[in-house]
């Protein structure tokens, strides 16, 4: 069969797993939890850097790059709210935020696991005592990566060569996620190489996905005006969803390539 016509028959297939299997509902239901989730990981992030004393993160880096592109008001009420933060960024803020990102994070991996056992057609078999367990592992892991990952996006060295490693390393710790998710989230842990297509789909896709997001925020979004704002809003959450997607499919990509070989 020619390159082009498995390509479009494997498209086919994913879309058609997408309709049978409920995807897209499942996509939704990750990308809300994962929403919600990034309210109390900033507070979390902001905590640890006033109590770590970091707090040049904010003032030198993040809050310069958005003071031009925001009204005076708001930029000063943003920037004083987050000051206040860093300035009280006690145990008590850092353990709340903990235990509320912990919450919608376990939440957004229970999702992932039962659309992973639908992608993989298997009954989840596991105690409840073990679902919840995995989900807080996996939870835990995943936020503990992406935040790696921002801090290190953020406050990494600077310059081309060092800029390039700060990058790779981020994108290294973003890979681990979808690896140990793709392996460990389904109860029937699938047979596959860790560097598999699918996987490599998804980090190559949420790489592009992310540089779009990245250019529309740096010259097509306009914070200064209420539509520009709530229409930024409305391409983060695209943006989220579209991710998830692309995870999704992902997964699915492999196990079609498994049952394929199998066959």
């Amino acid at each position: 069969m020619p390159r082009r016509s498995r390509l479009r028959g494997l498209v086919a297939d994913i879309v058609s797993a997408f309709v049978e299997h409920n995807l897209l509902t499942y996509a939704a239901a990750i990308a809300f939890q994962s929403l919600i989730a990034l309210v109390p990981l900033s507070l979390f992030t902001l905590g640890v850097l006033g109590a770590t004393g970091n707090r040049e993160l904010w003032i030198d880096h993040a809050a310069p790059t958005i003071r031009g592109r925001l009204n005076s008001s708001v930029y000063h009420g943003i920037d004083d709210s987050v000051r206040r933060i860093l300035d009280n960024g006690t145990a008590g803020l850092i353990a709340v935020a903990v235990v509320l990102s912990l919450w919608y994070l376990t939440a957004a991996m229970r999702a992932v696991m039962e659309a992973l056992d639908q992608i993989h057609d298997v009954d989840d078999d596991r105690s409840w005592k073990e679902r919840i367990v995995t989900a807080v592992v996996l939870g835990l892991v995943t936020g503990g990566c992406l935040f790696g990952a921002f801090l290190i996006v953020l406050g990494g060295p600077r310059g081309i060569l060092l800029g390039l490693v700060r990058w790779v390393a981020a994108l290294a710790l973003v890979a681990v996620v979808v690896l140990l998710l793709l392996r460990f989230a389904p109860a029937q842990r699938p047979e596959t190489s860790w560097a598999s297509l699918g996987a490599g789909l998804i980090v190559v896709s949420w790489v592009v996905a992310s540089l779009l997001f990245r250019l529309w925020i740096t010259y097509v979004a306009d914070f200064k005006s209420p539509i520009g704002t709530l229409t930024t809003l409305l391409v983060l959450t695209s943006y989220v969803f579209v991710s998830t997607c692309v995870f999704l499919a992902g997964a699915q990509l492999d196990e079609l390539l498994r049952k394929t070989r199998a066959a």
